[in-house]
């Protein structure tokens, strides 16, 4: 049966009942039947129909003989999927074009693939002189800010194990030699909550970049702005820490990280 598109949808009720129940089972660890009755409203042999069926379908789990009923991971697992699907770059993409039109400069988002980052978006700068990048290009995390915020939050072993055949080559002089020598910056990285690449991968450009954590609290991509060192004030990095890390946050809300 087709519906008009104006006609305003009735709620069913055994719908919302069942949702009811999952929003009163999420509040607390576990509730019997009476007082689930209670709080949703409903006899309790209509309840207990409902928590059978969700019993069946996984939803719910019974503890012992005690008539007490607590949610499982089912819901956790049906979100998750969910999740997966999550477009980063359509979620990041607005942020990124705003600061891009705030600041003028070039916004990169990359993630790790092997010792490298690869670019899956940017945005450009407006001005004539700007780094030089693609989507799709690669640069190595030991020098770049993505790649520093990547590798920060790792333990120390994962991150001898990621570098372990990595040759360490000098872009500029300021460019890391070791992986000891990261190891000591990325200590700071984790406490700051940023990476900074400060001509270590171009001579005259720096960049900042901020974490972007999945729902399980892993940095799973970096968001990062570049810039001429002509171009570069105090008072314009902090501005751009902050822009940064406040899009990074929003991004890593949408999916699923709660700190």
């Amino acid at each position: 049966m087709k519906e008009e598109n104006n006609q305003q949808i009735e709620p069913v009720s055994s719908v919302m009942k069942v949702f009811a129940i999952l929003n009163a089972l999420a509040d607390h660890k576990s509730l019997g039947v009476t007082e689930l009755s209670q709080i949703v409203m409903t006899s309790k042999s209509t309840v207990y129909r409902f928590l059978q069926t969700m019993k069946m379908l996984g939803f719910v789990r019974q503890e012992g003989d005690d008539d007490r009923y607590s949610l499982t991971l089912k819901l956790f697992e049906v979100s998750a999927k969910a999740l997966e699907h999550v477009d980063l770059v359509a979620l990041t993409e607005p942020y990124m074009a705003a600061i891009g039109e705030q600041t003028k400069e070039a916004l990169h988002l990359g993630i790790r693939d092997g010792d490298n980052i690869v670019y899956i978006f940017k945005v450009d700068a407006q001005y004539n002189l700007r780094m030089q990048s693609r989507v799709g290009g690669r640069n190595p995390l030991y020098s770049t800010a993505i790649g520093k915020v990547l590798l920060a939050e790792r333990p120390e072993s994962y991150v001898r194990d990621v570098l372990a055949q990595t040759d360490f080559v000098p872009s500029t002089s300021k460019t890391h030699r070791s992986i000891d020598s990261l190891l000591v910056e990325l200590k700071e990285v984790k406490a700051l909550g940023y990476g900074v690449d400060n001509e270590e991968q171009e001579e005259g450009l720096r960049c900042i970049g901020a974490p972007i954590y999945d729902r399980l609290g892993n940095v799973i991509a970096g968001l990062s702005l570049s810039f001429p060192t002509l171009r570069h004030t105090p008072e314009k990095f902090e501005k751009y820490v902050g822009l940064l890390q406040e899009a990074a946050a929003k991004v890593s809300a949408k999916l699923g990280y709660t700190k």
